[in-house]
């Protein structure tokens, strides 16, 4: 019998799929603390969450016989992935089950905030009738920016224009030529902020998009602007926000979701101008019975030995394969991350070397693995294994490989040229052992360092003096250097450097380093 925990509410259909199953025990435990959970769940072979579930290292640990992690949704924020991935769980979850339920919810919270709704309905039920106090907006020939352009993001757009509103979109990932025939423009970031009557994100939470509307946005944006987020909180910093607001320099905001939730000390939610509601953007009879039916046929599928589907953390293999190649699945996405982080521009040609023993081997993983490192720091937990390429063409990338099983300095090695719009970067890695991933080359200087952690990139002029001045100014940060490793071509010419550093490095940080004279460029990078 393969006993199944189901932690978090799921729709009856969902349920009624699994427990039709003679071979399946399901047991539906519903709020328990960690404390309880860690007691009972070593007993199972699969665990189906929603949001309210989160899934600790310690949990997984606990869990020695689990197989599938199922979570119903599209969010994984609440699943130690490396853990679950290094014991060899698959975590699945429900990338598009989800999607109209959230464009309509953003849609909604737009039209409520340009009219104030909810404000007039409060103020109606108080026994008031101001009409002249609810003086709201029309959407028609108003210009919405959209930030990110995956399944949400596009069909919100797509309403937006059949309302009558022009819009901007911005996505680093996606190659204009594929908007040829939408009625809407690709643009980039300052431009959306400048030239947007309101704007709406439809990004994950990574380090890229963390405080991706601060102080300085704003204050680019129009007086009165409009702001919507159903995406994930900490993408707008609500201190600023909220002066924004105080100050009319924002008109309106629309939230789904808050840095901390639920938000009931958010001094947000005690201003007039805010329209928030309980991150309900998924809420929906539809969506809810859609992620439930389609996490309990991925879940039943998995345990009965056939498709993997919508896997976040590793691809559908055999356990033999899987064992083989999992040290370089790794390698590949970090690779693939590492490219999406240091690129500029949105990419056009991405070219992948295969050399020496791991040509033995069905490499299409590899491949798919890379490609999910890429564009996850861009579209989050909606990026797996089964999807990655299809993702990758619909935002227009070439991809090509090349096969060589000749072996050099290295058993294999994995290099990767990205040709974007604006540059050219070549990464390129192997494994020592089974688990020490080595990036041995950047652009042609001869590297050694292994891609973990927090780690800035950073490209300059070889002479005395640069690396001592970094140090200064992170060190008066509090910020501690655990590693350096430096490579050059010859000697005064350009040298690119890769320093592990013990903490996150806030924007305002790089921006002071940037002003060192010979540093021509510098990203934090975060693997």
């Amino acid at each position: 019998m393969i006993k199944i925990l189901v932690t978090d509410k799921l729709s009856d259909q969902g349920m009624q799929i699994l427990k039709n199953e003679p071979t399946f025990q399901v047991d539906e435990k519903l709020k328990l603390p960690p404390e309880e959970l860690k007691k009972i769940v070593g007993e199972y072979e699969a665990w189906i969450i929603r949001s309210g579930t989160t899934v600790t290292t310690e949990l997984i640990q606990a869990a020695t016989k689990l197989r599938i992690i199922g979570r119903a949704g599209v969010g994984v924020d609440n699943v130690d992935l490396a853990t679950a991935t290094k014991q060899g769980i698959i975590v699945m979850n429900t990338p598009d089950a989800n999607t109209i339920s959230t464009a309509e919810h953003t849609i909604a919270m737009l039209m409520a905030m340009a009219r104030q709704i909810p404000q007039a309905s409060f103020s109606l039920r108080e026994k008031k009738w101001e009409r002249s106090k609810f003086v709201g907006c029309e959407l028609h020939e108003k210009i919405l920016g959209v930030i990110g352009l995956g399944r949400i993001g596009t069909n919100v757009a797509r309403r937006a224009i059949a309302l009558g509103m022009r819009v901007l979109a911005f996505d680093p990932y996606l190659d204009p030529s594929k908007l040829e025939g939408h009625e809407f423009q690709l643009s980039n970031l300052e431009e959306i902020f400048r030239k947007s009557d309101f704007i709406t994100v439809h990004t994950p939470l990574t380090p890229e998009t963390k405080g991706l509307i601060g102080k300085k946005q704003i204050e680019m944006m129009k007086d009165g602007v409009f702001l919507i987020n159903c995406a994930r909180g900490g993408i707008i910093v609500e201190s600023d926000l909220y002066e924004a607001l105080k100050s009319k320099k924002v008109q309106g905001v629309a939230l789904d979701v808050f840095e901390k939730e639920p938000p009931f000390d958010n001094p947000l939610l005690g201003l007039d101008s805010v329209v928030a509601v309980p991150h309900i953007g998924a809420a929906t009879q539809e969506a809810q019975s859609n992620v439930a039916l389609v996490i309990a046929e991925q879940v039943k599928e998995a345990l009965k030995g056939g498709r993997v589907r919508n896997a976040v953390n590793m691809p559908s293999l055999d356990p033999k394969m899987l064992e083989m190649l999992m040290p370089y699945l790794v390698l590949s996405e970090k690779i693939g991350a590492f490219h999406s982080q240091v690129s500029e521009s949105y990419m056009k040609k991405i070219h992948i070397e295969y050399l020496g023993e791991i040509t033995n081997y069905d490499i299409k993983p590899l491949t798919l693995s890379l490609i999910k490192g890429i564009l996850e720091r861009g579209m989050g937990a909606s990026v797996n294994y089964v999807n990655a390429l299809v993702l990758a063409k619909e935002r227009g990338f070439e991809i090509s490989e090349t096969i060589n099983n000749r072996t050099g300095d290295y058993s294999s090695l994995i290099t990767v040229t990205i040709t974007s719009e604006k540059e050219k970067h070549i990464i390129a890695g192997t494994v020592f052992g089974k688990k020490e991933y080595r990036i041995i080359n950047l652009d042609g200087n001869n590297t050694d360092f292994s891609p973990e952690g927090n780690m800035i990139w950073m490209v300059h002029q070889d002479r005395p003096g640069i690396v001592g001045k970094l140090g200064t100014i992170l060190g008066s940060n509090n910020i501690n250097i655990a590693g350096l490793y430096v490579g050059r071509r010859e000697v005064g010419g350009t040298a690119v450097a890769m320093i592990n550093v013990d903490n996150e490095v806030e924007v305002q940080v790089l921006n002071e380093l940037k002003t060192i004279a010979g540093i021509q460029k510098l990203k934090f990078v975060k693997f």
